[in-house]
């Protein structure tokens, strides 16, 4: 009878040991604790428990990785996929959907992976309170995006430096595959593999860019980078132009017409496409019919159709500091679906009758025929509102009155008001940036952006609903453009990090938070810390997207929104336009699988498009301050980190990192719960919103990155530390210029006395 008694011992210590394992899979025991917590630490049971791990070693479900030290192997521990973010040391952190914190990788068990490779890891420690850390196993899937580079041509091959501190690692290029490439010059190249023990990725060439500093050579490496395109194919073009222009006698007899009623665009000055018109029409005292025209791409441009096809892969059109990349090839964005004066245009129309108190007494959406009689920038209409004298000025000042009342209801309903300056640069023939300029939303934008208010959340709430012949409200399929409440944990730490500035945000939920922000937004302007706490205001709110699901927009206080008055330079509103035609003719609900999939493809483009443009504002930042290495300006610290304090400069808005190790005077840490740089010896304290002075050491063009240094307090020009740290209140100098033209000017830049 012993010899059952043992194997049931046996057996049961087996199990605890597996359980125990299983239970914590990344740690390490030690033979003497596992004989412990299984049945005893005798003598015979760690002989006992020595046999069962040699039996679980020879399964390959545990390892010894030090002596009499035991571990599960890899390929018993659980696995976890997601997408690998790598820093400049080469180490990644993988973001898994449904962990809290993001899996560290140290780059000896990075395995090769790249940034934005999807990958298959595990975790070998996970200690309470700390980020787990793991080591990757698998690349489920490359990331397809180029990098960008300067080639190193030598004698029998090519290296190419990345521009991108996201790779630490040359890129292998054949020379006798790429015999074109040039020692010096700029260009796109794609990994193809990494092999297990090679020091650097081998790729393939996607471009040759040109030379270093050019600004077109920049321009495509910054488009390169984020995987836009810069062209378009020769396919696409001869599809664009092999459109029929002509409008006939029986497709306008289709549609309602507007050619005999005012109408006028209002854009930038340099704005080459029009996609959008405003008509107007008195129909008796006090009562106006209001349309707001928009191109009718969608007549010219047939789904899945080549051209279709490549708008919906770009998503968007790019804004870049110095050009536009469009979505739709020039014959469609700059022709035909544009709506230049004196030519008879095709459009899709939401048409108000509305009265002085803001009553719409009737609407109508369809397909239309205009003719603009005039176009006007944004600088000539807002002379009309000011002097009241003009083309149309009747016209164009019942549609500002209108325009501001509609304005004035939609932020009592409790829309944000996030009004922020737009930087802008005056370049030089070849793309330099010789000055820094802002422009302001007058009375001329908001008269435009709240017509297309009203038709976007207008259009959304017609085609969300159809009412039947009973009186009952049915839902359909739509595209929507949607902002979700914000969320109460980041409102927490926002409110937590306005008190440092003696603000105070009580509201936590709801229609309040609008209320309160506004109130605040208000109350910080031309303050010190108003741009501190205005862009960390907008971190704290929740993105805007597309979807098919709606949740309303809760920036701008609508129940129903959507994007339809911009459908050159984005895809959703082309689908918009469709799914109106649609539902007009009595169709029934599109498919909202495949739609939701359009939906997602385009708020991702529209991402990395703003990626793209911020690139490239911040190149041409950086390459303004090349010509001011050694100046001295004032600025405000605009964000803190481990290794520096951001400042941005009072005249330009530009900004630049004052590294930590080159702060004089002290050793300085950063004190992340106080949000504070704090001085070991001195005890000195820099924050948000600190005015300082610095000098301008760097501009790295190929990081895109500025370096400044802070100059102690008794160096700037006999200051006092309260004046250099603290400062008096902000005062934005630089130009400032507005559509209609400059209107403060002053330097770009200030120079040390």
């Amino acid at each position: 009878m012993k010899k059952p008694h043992k194997k049931n011992e046996r057996n049961d210590r087996t199990s605890v040991i597996l359980n125990l394992f299983r239970e914590m899979p990344d740690n390490v025991f030690s033979l003497k604790h596992l004989a412990s917590v299984s049945g005893g630490a005798t003598k015979q049971g760690c002989r006992e428990t020595l046999e069962i791990l040699g039996a679980l070693f020879d399964e390959g479900i545990v390892e010894e990785c030090a002596r009499e030290k035991y571990r599960l192997t890899h390929s018993h521990l659980p696995n976890y996929e997601g997408i690998a973010s790598m820093n400049s040391t080469g180490a990644v952190f993988i973001r898994v959907e449904g962990l809290e914190q993001e899996i560290y990788v140290s780059p000896r068990n990075a395995a090769n992976a790249l940034d934005g490779d999807r990958v298959e890891a595990i975790i070998l420690h996970n200690r309470k309170n700390k980020q787990p850390e793991g080591e990757i196993v698998r690349i489920v899937e490359r990331n397809r995006r180029p990098y960008v580079g300067i080639a190193e041509v030598g004698a029998h091959q090519i290296f190419v430096r990345p521009d991108s501190c996201k790779l630490p690692a040359d890129i292998y290029l054949s020379k006798r595959a790429y015999p074109d490439v040039k020692d010096g010059e700029k260009v796109a190249v794609r990994i193809v593999d990494w092999a297990e023990g090679s020091r650097c990725p081998e790729g393939e060439l996607v471009d040759i860019l040109g030379p270093v500093g050019d600004n077109d050579t920049e321009m495509h490496a910054i488009l390169t980078e984020y995987d836009l395109p810069y062209r378009f194919g020769k396919e696409v073009e001869e599809a664009a132009e092999a459109i029929d222009e002509r409008i006939t006698a029986k497709e306008i007899a289709a549609r309602r017409d507007f050619r005999q009623v005012t109408t006028f665009t209002v854009d930038p000055a340099d704005a080459k496409d029009f996609d959008d018109a405003l008509s107007i029409r008195r129909i008796r005292d006090g009562v106006w019919e209001i349309g707001v025209h928009i191109a009718d791409v969608t007549h010219y441009v047939r789904p899945h159709s080549t051209i279709d096809d490549e708008a919906a892969a770009r998503g968007t059109s790019v804004y870049l500091v110095d050009r536009t990349v469009p979505m739709l090839p020039e014959r469609l964005s700059n022709e035909l679906c544009s709506l230049r004066p004196n030519e008879t245009r095709l459009c899709f129309s939401a048409v108000f009758t509305m009265n002085e108190n803001l009553e719409l007494l009737d609407e109508w959406f369809g397909r239309t025929v205009i003719h603009s009689n005039r176009r006007f920038t944004y600088a000539e209409a807002q002379q009309v509102i000011e002097t009241g004298q003009g083309d149309y000025a009747e016209e164009m000042l019942t549609l500002n009155r209108l325009a501001q009342a509609l304005r004035t209801r939609r932020f009592k309903d409790g829309a944000i008001s996030f009004a922020r300056e737009e930087m802008k640069f005056r370049l030089d023939e070849n793309g330099k940036p010789v000055e820094v300029y802002f422009k302001e939303q007058q009375e001329a934008n908001q008269m435009i952006e709240e017509f297309m208010l009203l038709a976007n959340r207008r259009v959304a709430g017609f085609c969300g609903h159809r009412t039947t012949d009973k009186g009952r409200r049915m839902s359909r399929t739509m595209v929507y453009r949607v902002h979700d409440t914000p969320n109460e944990e980041k409102l927490d730490r926002f409110r937590q990090f306005i008190l440092r500035f003696g603000r105070v945000f009580r509201a936590s939920k709801g229609r309040a938070v609008a209320k309160e922000m506004n109130k605040l937004l208000a109350q910080v302007k031309g303050a010190t810390e108003e741009n501190a706490v205005t862009t960390m205001a907008v971190r704290s709110m929740a993105k805007a997207y597309y979807s098919t699901d709606n949740i309303g927009h809760y920036g701008l206080a609508f129940p129903y929104y959507t994007h339809f008055t911009s459908p050159i330079r984005r895809y959703p509103d082309m689908m918009v336009h469709r799914l109106l035609a649609r539902y007009l003719e009595g169709g029934k609900p599109a498919d909202k699988e495949a739609l939701e999939r359009l939906c997602e493809h385009a708020s991702e483009r529209e991402t990395v498009a703003a990626e793209a443009e911020r690139a490239s504002i911040k190149y041409k930042m950086v390459e303004f301050m090349e010509a001011h290495i050694g100046e001295e300006f004032e600025g405000h610290i605009s964000g803190l980190t481990d290794w520096g304090a951001y400042v941005e400069l009072d005249e330009t808005h530009i900004e630049g990192l004052a590294h930590m190790r080159d702060i004089e005077g002290d050793f300085y840490i950063f004190d992340e719960t106080n949000y504070e740089l704090v001085g070991q010896s001195t005890g000195r304290r820099f924050t948000l919103g600190d005015a300082v002075r610095i000098r301008v050491e760097r501009a790295d063009l190929r990081k895109r990155q500025l370096d400044f240094s802070l100059i102690p307090a008794h160096h700037a020009n006999g200051a006092s530390e309260q004046e250099t740290h603290r400062g008096p209140r902000r005062s934005k100098t630089g130009r400032k210029e507005s559509e209609a033209g400059p209107v403060i000017r002053r330097s770009s830049r200030r120079k040390a006395k």
